[in-house]
């Protein structure tokens, strides 16, 4: 019998913050993550993790793992095609990703 493979990220083992929002912000991330089909936690990571890279604070070293519970197989399959982009390819699908939002934004 193989042994099970344990899970690299879990919600009871990972690091909780609570946060204030302001009025409103709560139904705008629910909203977007909807429309991104994922939960509110993923789609705040997701851009906490985008905001970071694109400063150049966060490393190359992968937050999330190709096995994580929290994507779907549609997520892994991007998160790997991301993955073998080179570090000038992966800034600039960021960048582009970020200004896109920026615009669908100020449309709201």
């Amino acid at each position: 019998m193989r042994p099970m493979k344990q899970a690299l990220y879990s919600s009871r083992t990972a690091d909780k913050f609570v946060v204030r929002l302001p009025d409103g912000m709560r139904e705008r991330i629910a909203d977007v993550a909807r429309n991104h089909h994922r939960s509110m936690n993923s789609e705040i990571i997701s851009r906490l993790e985008q905001s970071l890279f694109q400063e150049g604070t966060l490393d190359s070293s992968p937050i999330m793992h190709m096995d994580s519970a929290e994507l779907s197989p549609p997520e892994r399959e991007l998160l790997q095609r991301f993955r073998q982009l080179s570090r000038r390819q992966q800034n600039a699908l960021v960048a582009l990703i970020a200004h896109d939002t920026e615009l669908a934004n100020d449309d709201i």
